[in-house]
């Protein structure tokens, strides 16, 4: 009885700090429908301020100061920032907030330094008591208590009230709410401001468990997506009650750490174990436990607007000098120039893959590093452990990443938007956890070590052989958008309901996608192992992910050339601020957010419109 109550306690005050974080971001999605990544950031704020003032003004103080403080910058991030991304779609929101993400990340070294802030201890609530035999925190049963509160708060706003009134039918039928000429913006303003306070009232009352730490902000956010989507999108009870069932599965998971499956522990695998969870539910409950099918606009397009043609002849001598000159690069420059090239390249076609799903099919998708890591896996268990021949080990990498596209593919596309995307970050996260905790194969943290290609191939030759196997791979990736295969893609992607009507299998063709995808992200995998000499997993991580999706964005997701300007762009301008500068962040977010705001297309948007103008 008295293990009982204790697990009890530890689940529900775990539960207790994933509720309030999560409850602000169902808020926020569930009124303005903003994929929202710098929720992560107030929460980091919230922890970041209370720490560090509760020694001068004390604990309680501290925490209003940093909730009236987030909630001033969410208000002032919605009228300046997303209220201009309404329209634009999740897919730019996600970027923009991301962008929020990087600035935010280095004005938290600026402000705080590089060192965590260990977490004050809260007057009147640092004791213990006993009950069923056991000692419980007083402060575990004071996170229990205030996360009921705010749910009960909560609903009374959202059911009692004239806001919650307007809150509902925002997040119900926007239109209609136009139409009867109420103004939305104050209420989205309203609403974004109350989830940047929920979120740092989350990171306030966490952090006297442990410290404030700096990434803590992507951290929770992974979790906090667990719990959003396996509750439902906008539902307050639906994120209540998949905070109870994500603390369960992780503490669960810890105490059974006597148990190992395939060599490993069970609690070293809490953290992947909660997307197991979110995949499983997902499987049965393609909207969560308590969400609702989301309506869905017929006709709306992820995609280009102008018809995707072959190239013409002009177009493919210029495709053609560029590929020469890109392969002729060892003959004028270095080792830096020639390395970073050849990243750019490998990345290049990383982000084709990528717009292959989410351009060409409109398929959003969180978690296509997998395939990238797959890729390099293959190839570095292909070389390392069963000393394979280079050619050999490429092709195992590309087949390891088309059988991730399969077989994740196969649970992905019954679904849509953005339970689509969290279904492949779930799927992600659980190779990123099987490689970083399956030492025996994978080596871990450390990685496959001693993935080098063939002594033949220095770093020239390894350059002029990336650049022809990425164009290769390039050229087929076009060549099916612009064939039989692309055109089914494109019909399921802006008018599926009539796709299907007509006899077009339009999941059949998804399916095909994300094996066709998978395979080109795992040779791009394979090659960035073979540059790096090593595979970690840290390729198959969310930062990865997110890499891939901003390359795309940035590069314009409305032409098959935007991806590879994008990828060009991104690692030349990251690569180059971080070794100019340590606030790269700041300047990368910022000019993210300069390109997200004045050129919403991307660059080879702007290219067109400026080529258009002349």
């Amino acid at each position: 009885m008295a293990l009982l109550i204790s697990e009890l306690t530890t689940i529900l005050a775990s539960a207790a700090g994933l509720f309030l974080v999560a409850s602000g971001l169902t808020i926020v999605f569930g009124v303005t429908r903003i994929v929202n990544f710098a929720h992560g950031s107030f929460f980091l704020i919230g922890a970041f301020m209370t720490a560090d003032l509760s020694p001068s003004i004390g604990f309680w103080p501290a925490m209003v100061t940093a909730l009236v403080t987030a909630g001033f910058l969410g208000a002032l991030l919605e009228m300046a920032l997303i209220r201009r991304l309404y329209r634009a779609g999740e897919l730019y929101s996600l970027l923009a907030t991301f962008a929020v993400v990087l600035a935010v990340q280095d004005l938290a070294l600026w402000i705080w330094g590089p060192e965590d802030i260990i977490g004050p201890l809260v007057p009147g609530l640092d004791g213990r008591i006993e009950a069923g035999g056991t000692i419980i925190p007083v402060y575990d049963l004071f996170l229990i208590g205030l996360a009921a509160t705010v749910w009960v708060l909560l609903w009374a706003v959202i059911n009692r009230t004239r806001f919650g009134a307007y809150v509902r039918a925002a997040t119900e039928d926007p239109v209609m709410l136009s139409l009867l000429g109420v103004d939305r913006r104050p209420i989205l303003t309203g609403a974004f401001m109350l989830g940047a306070m929920l979120a740092a009232l989350g990171g306030a009352v966490i952090v006297p468990k442990g410290a404030a730490a700096h990434g803590m902000d992507l951290e929770i956010i992974a979790e906090v997506f667990v719990v959003v989507v396996v509750g439902g999108l906008g539902s307050i009870s639906g994120a209540a009650l998949a905070a109870i069932l994500v603390a369960a599965v992780r503490t669960l998971a810890i105490v059974n750490a006597d148990v190992t499956i395939a060599g490993i522990e069970v609690w070293q695998i809490e953290l992947v174990a909660i997307f197991v969870l979110m995949a499983g539910i997902l499987a049965v409950r393609p909207y969560g436990l308590l969400g609702r099918p989301p309506a869905k606009a017929e006709g709306e397009s992820h995609g280009p607007a102008d018809p995707i043609r072959p190239l013409s002849r002009n177009a493919a001598f210029v495709c053609a000098g560029a590929v020469l000159a890109f392969a002729l690069l060892p003959m004028v420059f270095g080792d830096y120039v020639l390395t970073l090239a050849t990243e750019a390249a490998i990345l290049m076609l990383f982000a084709a893959s990528l717009h292959l799903l989410l351009g060409v099919g409109g398929l959003v998708t969180f978690g296509h590093a997998a395939y990238f890591a797959l890729g390099a896996y293959g190839a570095g268990l292909a070389t390392v452990t069963l000393g394979w021949p280079f050619g050999t080990a490429l092709l195992a990498g590309m087949v390891l990443g088309g059988a991730g596209g399969l077989l994740f593919g196969w649970f992905c596309v019954r679904l849509s938007g953005v339970y689509l995307a969290m279904l492949t970050l779930a799927f992600a996260q659980i190779a990123w956890a099987v490689a970083f905790q399956w030492v025996a194969v994978t080596g871990g943290d450390n990685g496959l070590l001693g993935v080098w290609p063939p002594f033949w191939a220095d770093l020239e030759v390894f350059h002029v052989l990336t650049v022809a196997l990425v164009t290769i791979g390039l050229v087929a990736i076009r060549q099916t958008v612009v064939g039989p295969f692309g055109l089914l893609l494109r019909a399921g992607r802006d008018a599926s309901g009539r796709a299907v009507a007509i006899g077009l299998n339009v999941r059949r063709s998804r399916w095909a996608a994300f094996a066709i995808a998978g395979a080109m992200a795992g040779l791009a995998g394979a090659l960035y192992a073979f540059l790096k000499g090593v595979a970690t997993p840290d390729f198959g991580a969310i930062p990865q992910s997110v890499d891939g999706l901003v390359m795309v964005l940035l590069g314009g997701v409305g032409s098959l050339f935007g991806p590879m300007i994008g990828a060009l762009g991104y690692t030349v301008a990251k690569a180059e601020l971080l070794a100019i500068t340590d606030h790269w962040r700041l300047i990368l977010g910022l000019g993210i957010l300069v390109i997200v705001i004045a050129v919403p297309d991307g660059l080879f948007g702007l290219y067109r419109r400026v080529r258009r103008a002349l």
